[in-house]
């Protein structure tokens, strides 16, 4: 496959309409395999790959994204364009996606809370909700997975209980790592930045349990401003777009 060369002013999104019903994951590395430099990925990214971020969650129902990431990228609530806004009104969607962290404390920026109609989900474990009383905090709700560690398995399923099927993750590693170790990917947006960072060690994931690597089918490669833009979808699951 060729890929595409997007023009300035093009737009990524129409290659990435047809959002899957399960966990979609959003990723940027440098051409040397990093995924943030100076412990933040904003330094990889470009106005590109910023935009398709957003627009990427357009089509979410739920934004998934582990506390660290949280943390050193600053994120606040999730904002979308009027377009974006009556696309999910037409869809039937009529709410926008929250954002759902993954923290064993319960530590979120401040940045998160700035609108109170939106308010995060804490995804956490029953102990770490126990011992930092994560449960007194009426700006954001509690969804507990798991007794002493948070299960990412049973997490995904909680949020599917509630309405919320297309899941777009948006790390960071550990977060990744755990969700391909329970199987639970069904596609992953990666973004190459022509940019070399070196070695940029970011999240404490173990070494993968993985009897062998799964296979990834190549849906689209992009290319604009030298950032490439490909998505993988998993050939074993053909029915999870919709």
């Amino acid at each position: 496959m060729q890929p595409a060369t997007v023009p300035a002013g093009g737009r990524l999104r129409e290659f990435y309409r047809d959002a899957p019903l399960g966990v979609r994951a959003n990723m940027i590395f440098s051409a040397d395999g990093a995924a943030a430099f100076g412990g933040r990925a904003g330094p990889l990214s470009c106005p590109a790959d910023q935009q398709l971020l957003r627009e990427l969650r357009g089509y979410a129902d739920v934004v998934l994204v582990g506390a660290g990431t949280v943390r050193a990228e600053r994120y606040g609530p999730v904002r979308l364009s009027d377009e974006q806004l009556a696309e999910r009104h037409a869809a039937g969607r009529l709410t926008l996606p929250p954002l759902a962290v993954v923290s064993q404390t319960g530590r979120l920026p401040d940045s998160m809370f700035t609108d109170p109609i939106q308010r995060p989900i804490l995804i956490t474990s029953a102990r770490a909700a126990e011992q930092h009383g994560l449960t007194t905090d009426s700006r954001r709700s509690v969804l507990v997975a798991g007794e002493k560690t948070v299960e990412i398995a049973a997490a995904v399923d909680t949020l599917r209980s509630h309405g919320m099927h297309r899941i777009l993750c948006e790390g960071g590693p550990t977060l990744l790592h755990e969700i391909v170790e329970a199987d639970l990917l069904t596609e992953i947006c990666i973004t190459v930045a022509p940019r070399l960072a070196g070695s940029q060690p970011v999240g404490s994931a173990p070494a993968s349990a993985l009897a062998f690597p799964v296979p990834l089918t190549l849906a689209h490669a992009l290319v604009h401003d030298g950032y490439l833009f490909s998505r993988y979808v998993r050939a074993d699951r053909p029915d999870a777009t919709g």
